[in-house]
């Protein structure tokens, strides 16, 4: 009978100490707590650099190595970090490091601090990279209430974004003809061109 009455006075001082730690220590409850999957970075980017490729066969040309890296959460727009990709993309990476040393964009000096963190990854062959690939991404946007007077607010954004660059061994590929480069041909084919039975 007193084993019956202690287990009784048990299985409902758990429940009372539950509503008890709410009440008095302002406890959440776990369904109140956020944990879907949308806040957890995927890292899809840095799982690249853990591909195995096949054995290549005797006769052909050896592949050249790739690295991979990427940082996340960056307080800065990723628009304005589209023109810097864009200005160093296909560079060699001594000569990008040089171009972004005499810009003055807050962006530049993140870059350069990720290739230099992409270079010290590669162990063999530090200054014999190319950027092959560069893009920014959208990160978290969090939206804030500024405060205008007499009662008007505006909606501020407080803006991230990612950076991602794959670093290819080698010199860096020849660049691809420009519009103006295709329209100049053009027009000096056009003035190249001989009319038959005229003057």
């Amino acid at each position: 009978m007193a084993a019956k009455l202690l287990r009784e006075v048990g299985v409902l001082w758990v429940p009372n100490l539950r509503i008890w730690a709410m009440q008095t220590l302002r406890v959440l409850p776990q369904s109140c707590i956020h944990t879907s999957a949308s806040l957890d970075i995927s890292g899809r980017w840095e799982k690249k650099k853990n591909i195995v490729y096949p054995p290549q066969l005797p006769g052909e040309a050896q592949r050249p190595a790739e690295i991979y890296h990427c940082r996340r959460q960056i307080k800065y727009s990723k628009d304005n970090m589209w023109y810097l990709a864009k200005l160093i993309r296909g560079m060699s990476i001594d000569q990008a490091l040089v171009q972004l040393e005499f810009n003055d964009k807050k962006g530049a000096q993140i870059i350069t601090e990720l290739l230099l963190e992409a270079q010290d990854m590669a162990v063999e062959f530090r200054s014999n990279l190319y950027v092959a690939e560069f893009t920014s991404g959208r990160g978290q946007c969090l939206k804030r209430l500024h405060y205008h007077d007499q009662g008007h607010f505006g909606i501020m954004e407080k803006v991230y974004c990612h950076y991602f660059v794959k670093l290819v061994e080698g010199p860096p590929p020849e660049a691809s003809k420009t519009t103006f480069y295709h329209a100049k041909e053009y027009i000096q084919q056009l003035r190249s061109r001989k009319i038959i039975h005229t003057l």
